[in-house]
């Protein structure tokens, strides 16, 4: 999940039409379940173990970019 945040973090500063952000990450999220990927604890083990010191802020900004696009989506 941090290096699945982390893309959508990164995307989520380029510019981009809004529709295209959404479908991004709806299809990430989905992917990213589909290879059995679980949900963030969020007690900071990930982000200590992670070989590539990628933080919880990752996470914290995938979660909101999924709710604005499940919310939007047609």
């Amino acid at each position: 999940m941090l290096f699945v945040g982390a893309k959508v973090y990164h995307f989520a500063l380029l510019s981009q039409d809004k529709v295209e952000a959404q479908r991004r990450v709806l299809n990430m999220v989905k992917a990213m379940d589909e290879e059995g990927f679980g949900n963030c604890s969020v007690i900071g083990a990930c982000e200590v173990e992670c070989p590539k010191s990628i933080s919880l802020d990752n996470i914290a900004r995938l979660n909101r970019e999924y709710m604005k696009a499940w919310v939007n989506r047609g």
